[in-house]
């Protein structure tokens, strides 16, 4: 591989390129894309010094459609992964992850867990490297024990026991099975394996591997809460100063039952009531949502104390909106937006390319106008996808054919089209809210 262009290796640069090729969020390198986020720097990197020193935060990122609040919530992702912490993002659905159902929530958190070294699920590494720290804390109190396993385990175990007092307190089970965990790892790897896979909150575990922790069951609601805090527990011993958890697209909400989308308003309070308290020190919780969610009558206005709680005032001129609020909007993409991200990605796409001046020349800022305006136009009054589809465009209709063709120029072989394939892979759309997008 060659080395890194621009600080972006060839590596990265392409999985960044491919996403935006597909139309999709890339799941990192941000970064080089982030355009009109500089207002809300200073006061996120307040709140993440804030989680590290044992606090916790709720910020609730509202947009339309397009307006990039999946882009927003892995940005901040990144910034966080690059302070030490660890990161998982839910996306909220009524089949695979409905929200009241904590149990659920919990184990999706497990599985897209990530830290800066281990791609998800970073859970059983995290789990591994917290016993590794406890035996050699146990080790620097009194290293004489190296020289006796047995002694060594015991230790560790007491170690263990004293970190997780205040979750054995109210949730004795995961103490248990982390203690069990402890004991089986290195000799019995089917029984690792089940520890860990429940310890995650997966359902159908071996019951011979519970037997061994003494526990039964398989994970429920109000146990998940508990698991939670285990969880941070176990990030902040293993070197890790937080959890940023983005909850995506609460706004599915909306379309559930009255019921069910009730019982989802009421986790999302307990879940806030409760991180307000100071039951998740170390935990980040970031809410993306439509401002439909956040104010209309099928959302967090249903549940008035929700409502309350995540109550900001968005009547003042949109350049006095304060960063540091519970809730954040996010402004719609503008021509010079567009034209801003698309001079970065090309950039981006050309480092490195033995094509890279012939790239410059062709798809020059002025074409790069040109384009960007052409999509918003295009687009009529659905401009909120006017990022995604703007650069799908670039990458896949106009750059990759300058690299690929020496005789093709977009000025003259390229006439901009967009069908309902582009605007939704459902077909046409007459509601907004129909539309499911990843920027």
């Amino acid at each position: 591989m060659s080395a890194a262009v621009g600080g972006v290796s060839p590596k990265r640069r392409d999985e960044i390129i491919g996403a935006l090729r597909h139309g999709t969020v890339p799941a990192q390198g941000l970064d080089q894309l982030a355009v009109g986020l500089d207002r809300f720097q200073v006061a996120l990197d307040e709140e993440l010094t804030t989680v590290a020193e044992g606090g916790s935060e709720i910020k609730a990122v509202r947009g339309e459609y397009g307006t990039g609040k999946t882009f927003f919530a892995r940005h901040l992702a990144e910034k966080a992964l690059r302070k030490g912490f660890a990161t998982a993002e839910v996306q909220i659905s009524e089949s695979e992850t409905p929200l009241h159902k904590l149990e659920t929530v919990y184990r999706r958190i497990t599985e897209s867990l990530r830290t800066a070294s281990v791609q998800p699920s970073a859970f059983r590494a995290v789990l591994d490297t917290w016993l590794y720290t406890v035996e050699d804390d146990a080790l620097a109190a009194d290293p004489t024990l190296e020289s006796s396993p047995e002694r060594l385990t015991s230790a560790a175990t007491e170690l263990l026991d004293e970190r997780l007092a205040q979750v054995s307190s109210t949730t004795p089970a995961f103490a248990q099975a982390l203690r069990a965990y402890h004991k089986v790892s290195g000799a019995d790897a089917e029984t690792a394996d089940g520890l860990a896979a429940w310890l995650a909150g997966e359902p159908h575990v071996a019951a011979s591997a519970k037997r061994v922790a003494g526990v039964k069951g398989d994970l429920d609601h109000f146990g998940a809460m508990s698991f939670l805090q285990g969880l941070l527990t176990v990030l902040r011993d293993s070197g890790h100063p937080g959890l940023l958890l983005v909850l995506d697209e609460v706004e599915t909400l909306q379309r559930m039952r009255s019921d069910v989308r009730d019982k989802a308003l009421n986790a999302l309070r307990q879940l806030m009531d409760e991180i307000d308290g100071g039951r998740y020190p170390g935990l980040f919780l970031v809410l993306t949502g439509t401002p439909a969610f956040f104010e209309g009558p099928s959302g967090v206005q249903r549940l008035p104390p929700l409502a309350q709680r995540l109550a900001t005032d968005f009547a003042t001129d949109a350049r006095f909106d304060n960063p540091r609020a519970v809730q954040i909007r996010l402004p719609g993409f503008t021509a010079e937006a567009l034209l801003a991200v698309g001079v970065r990605v090309r950039d981006l796409y050309a480092n490195g390319r033995e094509t890279s001046d012939r790239i410059h020349a062709l798809v020059d800022d002025g074409y790069l106008s040109v384009l960007s305006r052409a999509v918003l136009g295009g687009l009529g009054e659905r401009v909120g996808v006017a990022p995604r589809i703007f650069l799908k465009k670039l990458v896949g209709d106009v750059l990759d054919r300058v690299d690929q063709f020496p005789d093709f120029d977009p000025r003259v072989h390229y006439a901009l089209t967009i069908d309902h394939s582009d605007v939704s892979e459902t077909g046409p759309v007459s509601n907004p809210d129909d539309i499911d997008l990843d920027l």
